[in-house]
């Protein structure tokens, strides 16, 4: 028979047990550990539970104190002690919860290109551990550049190293789609040699016997079409394989590794100007513009000669880090020094002279620009564009005004496209009084507006919510004798067909459209069905679908709803 355990019991037993127990064979000091083991038989009987003595004594038997070879009081080993109960197992897990959420929140906060992301991620103190890694990848699973870069980040970290489960995590990530195996298929491969070897770099010879197989299996193209075309290649094969693996680097914006691994195998595998390149595009989309000139520089001793296209990157960088003075000593260099393929266009001069109206510089736009025209450069449709847009963007609406004039004065008055290319812009931004005012003064300066203007102005009217408006002008269109086009039908119906009390009138229009014979494009033909579907009109369902049938055979209804399938496919992991 059972006999009920009582309090001066407990009390003896404890006291006969502290005093038996013998000194351990070694002096050397053990810390108590912090957290001793909860009982949950004590908590049915809230008297035992209450008592503090006995607390102490069961802490005591639990998890005894030796400090050298004497018993530690229980009121020592009490004190600064925490006691592990249901309640700091959740506070733990809420911790651990809380500083990934932290990580988490600084990498995206600083996933941008110009941020330094790795130097923010240092001044957070933490523990990095493995569950934690995953589950921040697993959340940066569809930003694989950015996951890469965190993931590079962790491997560095001074207490911690990558786990096959990271390893296998990032290497999902970079493969789950065919572009993605495309253009990380390289790190993948790095990422297994390290995780199998576990090791935290790759050599040097490894690397190039990654490279040259991967040559061989995947790059065979360039090769055969050498060989075809009769063509001495001087370069090593494994350097266009080298230069996928940079590339990919450069666009996660690990631009220093990758320095640091050009600066490894150039001495076994010869760099060529598409090294240069990747490099010089690496450091200014992380807007570094002075180790973006130093490979620039390196490049040219090399005796590879840039293209404009690298001149127009670097003077771009300049322009958006602040730097207009060194854009414009290189837009020098380039006149002075150009050739054929390196000397500036006029993407080229409407990035200077974009940089120069946002920072209100307007004289010295001006000046460019009548440079420009002296050189024999003459603006194209783009160069406006570009200038009027970056003008618009910044709110310099009056600057681009006088740009207008001043292309006037210097006989170069402008044309029905630039004005499209400013209303364009206008309208896009759904400028909507200054848009009307520009068409006014279209009108004053005897320039007659294009239906590609009238279409520019019904897209913003219907963007902006005013129906009336869009009629009025396609009504202004009929008064001035401006034939509509198909575009025109397509944009016009459209729009009606998001005004919830115009779709009767898109209809109309739409069998105005089929009365008249016009193609319209497939993807709108698509379109309109599904609209029809909506508001279920059968009977215009199938005018559209026998009219469509007409101008379009069913091999490429076929095909295009293959490929729509196919796209839909492809994102919908995104």
């Amino acid at each position: 028979m059972l006999r009920r355990l009582s309090l001066s019991d407990v009390l003896y037993k404890t006291r006969r047990f502290s005093r038996n127990v013998s000194s351990p064979p070694f002096t050397k000091y053990r810390p108590p550990l912090t957290h001793a083991v909860h009982f949950d038989c004590f908590n049915k009987c809230s008297k035992i539970h209450n008592c503090l003595f006995l607390t102490s004594n069961l802490a005591l038997l639990v998890n005894p104190c030796f400090r050298r070879g004497s018993i530690s009081s229980p009121a020592s080993s009490l004190s600064g002690r925490r006691f592990c109960t249901s309640e700091a197992f959740e506070s733990e897990e809420t911790s651990d919860s809380d500083c990934t959420d932290k990580v988490y929140k600084t990498v995206m906060d600083y996933s941008n290109p110009e941020y330094q992301m790795e130097e923010a991620l240092d001044k957070l103190v933490f523990k990095l551990t493995t569950p934690m890694v995953v589950e921040i990848l697993e959340r940066l699973r569809f930003e694989e550049k950015i996951a890469f870069r965190f993931f590079n980040w962790a491997g560095h970290h001074e207490h911690y190293s990558h786990e096959p489960d990271s390893y296998n995590k990032m290497i999902d990530i970079l493969s789950s789609t065919k572009y993605k195996v495309k253009q990380f298929r390289i790190i993948c491969d790095l990422l297994d040699y390290m995780k199998r070897s576990k090791k935290s770099s790759v050599p040097i010879e490894v690397l190039l016997t990654i490279l040259r197989k991967y040559t061989e299996k995947h790059l065979t193209h360039l090769q055969k079409f050498a060989k075809k075309k009769k063509i001495r290649v001087k370069t090593q094969p494994e350097i266009n394989a080298f230069n996928l693996l940079m590339d990919a680097m450069c666009k996660c914006c690990l631009v220093k590794d990758a320095e640091d691994m050009f600066k490894r195998v150039k001495t076994k595998v010869k760099p060529n100007a598409d090294t240069y390149n990747i490099l010089f595009f690496g450091w200014c989309r992380v807007r570094n513009p002075s180790r973006a000139m130093s490979v620039l520089e390196d490049m040219i001793n090399m005796g590879h000669t840039p293209e404009s296209f690298t001149y127009n990157t670097a003077i771009d960088t300049f322009c958006r880090a602040g730097m207009l003075s060194d854009a414009a000593k290189l837009l020098e260099f380039m006149k002075k020094n150009g050739t054929t393929m390196s000397s500036p266009t006029a993407k080229t001069y409407a990035i200077m002279m974009t940089a120069l109206v946002q920072n209100d510089r307007l004289e010295e736009c001006f000046g460019i620009l009548k440079d420009m025209i002296d050189s024999g450069c003459l603006p194209d449709v783009s160069t406006y564009k570009e200038l009027i847009e970056g003008m618009c963007l910044s709110g310099k609406i009056e600057a681009a005004y006088k740009f207008l004039e001043e292309m006037g004065r210097t006989g170069y008055p402008p044309d029905i496209v630039t004005y499209n290319c400013f209303l364009k812009v206008l309208c896009d931004n759904k400028n909507r009084d200054e848009a009307l005012a520009l068409f006014k003064k279209m009108v004053e300066v005897n320039c007659v507006p294009s239906v590609q203007t009238y279409n520019i102005l019904i897209v913003m009217f219907f963007a902006i919510g005013d129906s009336e408006g869009a009629f009025e002008t396609w009504s202004e269109m009929e008064r001035r004798g401006c034939a509509r086009d198909t575009e025109t039908y397509c944009v016009m119906i459209e729009g009606l067909f998001g005004c919830g009390d115009s779709r009767k009138d898109a209809v109309l229009l739409l069998e105005e459209v089929i009365n008249r014979g016009m193609k319209l494009p497939y993807k709108k033909f698509d379109t309109f069905l599904m609209r029809l579907s909506e508001i279920g009109d059968l009977r215009a369902i199938q005018r559209l679908s026998e009219h469509m049938r007409k101008l379009y055979n069913p091999a490429m209804a076929r095909r295009y709803a293959l490929s729509q399938k196919r796209k839909s496919m492809s994102l919908r992991d995104k």
